[in-house]
């Protein structure tokens, strides 16, 4: 049987490959003893913080593409989602198989005693389904359930938020500037706020188009 043929645009290569690029450093990093002196919390920080930025990305890209109206964004949201789920999956292995040797008589009652973790996972098991469905043969599938299901990115994100929130105990700077541009993000997909940003964006289009007309010439 042929597989069929994948094309990619210039765009979505280069998503790809700055997607892949942060494991490879931690790949090559590892390899070479640049993990610091605690190279688990090194490689759980990294996973996380990466976890955190494509599902960050993947929530942009509607909002970015209502701002712009450049088609070739939406193309990178599903790809941007799985990598999310990638980078969370590794982020959560990391902390059951370096740091407690999938010792579950351990994990189980760390879990338990702190809330942040169980929030973190709670984010992960959200992200599972939305990676295993995000081929477009399960869009054909689910037909309008899918779009039902793939809302549950917006809670994913809130709560990987309060992961972090949580995770630093710090009610000040860099997890707060993450959840105001998440809560950013979500506000920009309300409809009346989608509609605004829409009939401003065809405004200044068309005023732009009304300047470079031939009789408004300087």
């Amino acid at each position: 049987m042929r597989l069929p043929a994948l094309h990619f645009t210039k765009f979505q290569l280069a998503v790809h490959a700055l997607a892949w690029l942060p494991l490879l450093v931690l790949i090559w990093d590892a390899l070479n003893n640049n993990l610091t002196a605690n190279p688990i919390q090194t490689i759980t920080f990294r996973t996380g913080k990466f976890a955190l930025l494509f599902l960050t990305l993947s929530l942009a890209v509607t909002p970015l593409h209502t701002l712009t109206g450049w088609q070739p964004l939406t193309r990178a949201r599903r790809p941007l989602g799985v990598y999310a789920f990638l980078y969370a999956g590794l982020h959560f292995l990391t902390f059951i198989g370096l740091d407690y040797g999938f010792q579950f008589q351990w994990i189980i009652p760390e879990i338990a005693e702190k809330p942040y973790i169980l929030v973190g996972l709670s984010a992960l098991l959200i992200l599972l389904p939305l990676a295993l469905t995000s081929t477009k043969g399960w869009q054909r599938r689910l037909k309008k359930n899918w779009k039902r299901l793939h809302r549950l990115a917006y809670a994913a994100g809130v709560l990987v938020i309060v992961h972090y929130i949580w995770l630093v105990k710090n009610h000040q700077g860099e997890p707060w500037m993450w959840g105001a541009a998440v809560i950013v993000l979500l506000a920009m997909r309300v409809p009346i706020v989608k509609r605004a940003i829409i009939n401003g964006r065809h405004q200044l289009r068309q005023k732009r188009l009304t300047s470079r007309a031939p009789g408004n010439a300087a």
